[in-house]
């Protein structure tokens, strides 16, 4: 009866476009395909008996495909941040507000259980979004520097403006080096991301998980956001 009563004062609303949850979740595809295909380049540890350098090849043919396909992702996601709808919208990455600010110190109490409440938001809270700026910066960082390193290789026009021109700047081994710990980052990033949705998830009790399968929440009342009246001359 009290979970009925919860609902009942709720609102079906639209958040996540389809173009955001592509984007999430080929990005997610992305990701774990080029751990798992990095991993191998960097260190075998498949053996394929007399011709490993088959398999390698392979490797690096799929590391390279899924490097390009989450290019796209990104790309998308940017561009998505321009036509989307208000809750993908790049105004809302970035903190410039104090009342921005005092929401991005509060949902850090709360996560790290020193307050009790977390900021109330319809798509990302303010800290979500300033995290999701950096981990998207950080797949700029893997995807230029990934691409530095296959032009070492494989050179081209293509690769040089995708990240080949880090080549004039740094040595090979920092470039391998900062590819490395972006990996990590972003991993550490997916285990923290699947820890705090599913965690948010039962605390608002919203549908946070199943908004980005079908890109619905359900918001309390006094909770969304008006929307901005439009002026006439």
């Amino acid at each position: 009866m009290e979970q009925k009563t919860t609902y009942a004062c709720r609102r079906r609303v639209y958040v996540w476009e389809f173009p955001v949850r592509l984007a999430h979740w080929l990005n997610v595809l992305s990701i774990a395909a080029l751990v798992f295909t990095g991993f191998y380049i960097a260190r075998t540890f498949i053996y394929t008996g007399s011709n490993p350098a088959y398999t390698m090849g392979w490797m690096r043919l799929l590391h390279l495909s899924f490097g390009y396909l989450l290019l796209a992702m990104v790309a998308l996601r940017i561009i998505w941040a321009f036509m989307g709808n208000r809750y993908a919208s790049w105004r809302t990455w970035l903190p410039h507000t104090r009342e921005q600010w005092h929401d991005v110190l509060k949902a850090i109490k709360f996560h790290l259980f020193i307050g009790r409440e977390s900021p109330v938001a319809v798509g990302h809270t303010q800290l979500a979004n300033l995290v999701y700026f950096f981990v998207y910066a950080g797949m700029v960082v893997e995807i230029f520097t990934g691409f530095a390193l296959f032009t070492v290789d494989h050179y081209n026009f293509t690769h040089m403006l995708l990240g080949g021109w880090l080549l004039w700047i740094f040595t090979i081994p920092t470039i391998r080096l900062i590819h490395y710990i972006g990996m990590y980052g972003l991993l550490f990033f997916a285990l923290a991301h699947i820890y705090l949705a599913w965690y948010l998830d039962t605390v608002e009790t919203n549908g946070l998980l199943g908004s980005i399968f079908g890109g619905f929440k359900f918001i309390r009342e006094e909770d969304i956001e008006p929307r901005p009246r439009k002026t006439t001359d």
